[in-house]
This record gives structure tokens, C-alpha cells and sequence, in this order.
């Protein structure tokens, strides 16, 4: 098999290393890799792990990974916990105080006290790579670390390894379900401080996450590590085409191809299909490919009936044919269920990979033979936009909480600039509509 093309990934905040627990739980069980890093099926050992590991002479695999917060306590729990062994210490970088959920403070006066030892590991892993292809980032844009230190990493990825792909999955606050006051304010200067230096920025929210669990897989209270494991099988589909072979495969610079029109209307959505708990009958490809178009599977809360398609990209995984794809395709264009933009007629990109979905033990989700994830560019993403700005716009009017941004090096014009930019985000998907 060819070597592959190796991934770095970047777990920034709190919510992006509690996904990296569920995430690398995943890689593990699917590469046949022991919590301390050995193979623990020598049948694996000779399959190639190394877009997402680093693997010694004595078959001691490493991930390529970076997990950073600016207080200690959320990677302290990686540090003591089952899969303490798996992480390369210097790869868990933590500073002493928090960001208090404020950008301005992660992004400016504690984010530049990390910044350079997080390049030098950043360096340090790339230098590491054959062929890296690029970075995926994990993290929340409502909190502080997430949002301020978060773009603070993607702008200086940008300066430095201009050429390589950088994929965001964002962690975009939600319609009712808000932990942070300030959380729009963080969103909207997180996203304008990132816009240009992100090639494609997958966005989830807790609330579509919940309700996906409660609904769906029937965990009446979920945590978020029944939240993380979702996005964990989401993001294990989005890569199967990297580290698996398949009669179809798919590389990040082809996403970036075949979803992203024009460079700024870079936020697909994203659902996962089959959301089953327990035994079930074996589904077919359309019943698949139906329930990744059900508005009810998406992870972020946006319904894309109401906008259009530029862009859809099929990720099937497992025992799936593909004449029976074809065929669910024409099922879904008969329906038109599916409405694209009329200078986008056929905007379907089909992945295939033989790897089936493994089920995390104790877990939500049913083992199957075959899984699909969609990624698609609907316009109907500017409903979230939306709403987070005039949620901005009700706390910059009265000039709400503004002091503790302005205190911490961020000027009043910046907040300006930030909304004006996502304002003209947003008419930007309204001009795509038209």
C-alpha cells in the first residue's frame, strides 16, 4: 500500500480535548492499537496507520497529534487517564490560567504566551512527516481558549505551511443551549480572525448533538462524551479514505475541490447515517443515503430545505456497491428533495472505502457493515450565522460585557470589522440563493 499522507491534528480548549478522548478511543480500536500505543492484532501491524501515527522500529505507534489549553485541569484528565501512555508528553501543552471565556484574552494577552511552544511542537511533528498534508482542528469558537488561541494557531499555520490543507471542526454555539453570555461575541471575532486562514470548517453544535442523541439513540441525559463519540464516528468516516483503501478514495484537498465554490463559502454542513443502537436489520444504501438528507440528522441546527445545494460530498463505508449508490442517487434526485444552485446541476462527490464502522464498546452506537457521512454546502448555514449575529448585535448595542474585551487588548474597531465581515458572509449566501 502507499505510504499516505500524513495529518496533524490540533486539539485547542476545552472542547477540543475532550475530543481528541473520543476521537483517539476510535483511531485506536480501528487501527488495532492498545491504549498503550502496541498493536494489539499483529494482522494490523502490517496495515498503514501512519497519516495519523507514528509508528517506532518496535511497532510503537505515536499519534500526530497536539492537545493545548491554557489551563492544565481538562488535558491533566488525558494525562491520567487510560490512554496516558498513547500521548507523546510533549505533545500536552498546557499553560497556568484560564481564558475566562473571553477572546480577547486567549487570543491576545495569554494566547501569546503559548503560541511559540505550540509552533515548535507543531514544527517538531511536521518534521516528523513524509508528506504532510495537512492539519485538522478541533474547537469550540464560543469559549474563550477555543475561540481566542484557537485562530491564533490557525493564523500562524497559515504564515508558516501556507501550502498544507487546514480543516476546522467548530464547535458553534447553539440556539437555546448557551454555557457563556458572551458566547456570540466570541463566536462572530473567532470566525473573522479565521475566515481566511481556514481552507474549510466543518460546524457542529451541542444542541443538533443532543437532540441527535436523545431522539435518535435514546440516551435520555447525554454527557459530552456521548456528544464526542458522535463527532468521533463523523470525523472517522471524513478520514477513513486516508488511512483505508477503497474503491473510491477521497484526500482533504479533494474536499476542499468539490465543496468549497468560492473561497470564503467554506462551512459545510455535516450528518451521520446509521444513528441505530442496538441489533438492527441491515439497511440499504438508499435508507442511507435518505437519512443523511432528513433535516433531523444534521449536527448543526439549520434546516436544508430552506437554502440550496452547491456542493455534496457521499462518504460511504463498508460493504456498499456502486451501482446501488447510483441508484439511490437518482431515487434522491427524483424526489427533489434536493434542491442545488441552477450553475451547479450535479454537485455529487462519491468516497468508497471497504473499511466497515467500528463500534466503541459501551458506546451509543450499534456496530454495522456500512456507515455514510454527507458534507454539504447549503446555503441554509446562514440561518446559524444569523442568529449568532444578532445575538452580537443585541450585546454590542448596549455595549454589554465590551469592557472585558477592550481591557484585554482588542479594539472597539476590531468588533466592528468582525460583524461587518460576517454580515457580508451572510448576504454573500443570500446572493448565492438568488
Amino acid at each position: 500500500m502507499a505510504k499516505s499522507r500524513e495529518i496533524l491534528q490540533l486539539h485547542v480548549g476545552q472542547a477540543g480535548v475532550q475530543m481528541a478522548s473520543a476521537c483517539w478511543e476510535l483511531f485506536c480500536l480501528e487501527h488495532g492499537i492498545y491504549a498503550n500505543g502496541e498493536f494489539c492484532d499483529c494482522s494490523k501491524a502490517d496495515a498503514d496507520c501512519s497519516a495519523f501515527f507514528s509508528c517506532d522500529r518496535v511497532r510503537r505507534c505515536v499519534p500526530r497529534v497536539l492537545l493545548l489549553d491554557l489551563e492544565p485541569s481538562v488535558v491533566d484528565e488525558v494525562r491520567i487517564g487510560a490512554y496516558r501512555e498513547l500521548f507523546h508528553p510533549g505533545t500536552l501543552l498546557t499553560g497556568s490560567e484560564d481564558a475566562a471565556s473571553n477572546f480577547a484574552r486567549g487570543h491576545y494577552r495569554l494566547g501569546q504566551t503559548l503560541i511559540e511552544p505550540a509552533m515548535d511542537r507543531v514544527r517538531r511533528l511536521a518534521e516528523g512527516c513524509c508528506s504532510l498534508q495537512g492539519f485538522m482542528m478541533f474547537h469550540s469558537v464560543g469559549g474563550g481558549t477555543g475561540a481566542g488561541l484557537g485562530t491564533l494557531l490557525l493564523e500562524r499555520l497559515g504564515e508558516e505551511f501556507g501550502k498544507a490543507a487546514r480543516i476546522e471542526f467548530n464547535i458553534f454555539p447553539s440556539p437555546r443551549i448557551s454555557p457563556v453570555i458572551v458566547e456570540p461575541y466570541n463566536a462572530i471575532l473567532a470566525s473573522h480572525a479565521a475566515m481566511e486562514h481556514s481552507d474549510c470548517t466543518i460546524v457542529l453544535d451541542n444542541e443538533a448533538l443532543y437532540e441527535v442523541c436523545d431522539r435518535s439513540l435514546h440516551v435520555p441525559e447525554p454527557t459530552y462524551t456521548n456528544l464526542n463519540r458522535l463527532v468521533a464516528q463523523a470525523v472517522s468516516c471524513i478520514t477513513a479514505s486516508l488511512r483505508f483503501t477503497g474503491a473510491i478514495n477521497v484526500d482533504l484537498l479533494e474536499f476542499q475541490t468539490n465543496l468549497v465554490p468560492f473561497p470564503r463559502i467554506h462551512y459545510p454542513l455535516v450528518t451521520y447515517a446509521p444513528m441505530v443502537t442496538g441489533h438492527l436489520e441491515r439497511q440499504t444504501t438508499a435508507q442511507l443515503t435518505q437519512q443523511c438528507f432528513e433535516p433531523a440528522n444534521q449536527l448543526v441546527q439549520c434546516d436544508p430545505r430552506t437554502g440550496r445545494y452547491m456542493s455534496c460530498c457521499l462518504l460511504y463505508r463498508g460493504d456498499v456497491s456502486p451501482v446501488d449508490i447510483n441508484r439511490a442517487l437518482q431515487e434522491l434526485r427524483r424526489s427533489r428533495s434536493v434542491g442545488f444552485v441552477d450553475w451547479c446541476p450535479t454537485g455529487f462527490k462519491i468516497g468508497i472505502n471497504y473499511q466497515p464502522p467500528i463500534a466503541v464498546p459501551g458506546a451509543d452506537l450499534a456496530r454495522t457493515d456500512q456507515a455514510l457521512c454527507v458534507l454539504t454546502n447549503n446555503t441554509a448555514i446562514k440561518t446559524a450565522w444569523s442568529r449568532v449575529a444578532g445575538k452580537y448585535q443585541r450585546l454590542y448595542d448596549r455595549r454589554a460585557f465590551l469592557h472585558h474585551y477592550l481591557d484585554e487588548g482588542i479594539e472597539e474597531l476590531d468588533l466592528g470589522e468582525a460583524f461587518e465581515n460576517i454580515r457580508t458572509l451572510i448576504s454573500d449566501y443570500e446572493e448565492i440563493e438568488k
